[in-house]
């Protein structure tokens, strides 16, 4: 077979298939908006208090 005839693999075309939800700038995500460690740190405590408090209703 003569491969030099078929043609080469095209090249990507470097853009994301879909729009990010919470993609950088966006109304959900603004620019120059930090993530507040200490709001992290609040949900991540509730999250893991309201853990517990299920674990131990379990057993």
């Amino acid at each position: 077979m003569d491969y030099s005839k078929s043609g080469g693999v095209k090249p990507g075309q470097n853009a994301p298939r879909h729009a990010e939800h919470n993609a950088k700038g966006s109304a959900k995500n603004p620019f120059g908006k930090g993530a507040d460690k200490a709001d992290l740190l609040a949900r991540m405590k509730a999250a893991a208090a309201a853990r517990k408090t299920t674990d131990d209703t379990i057993g």
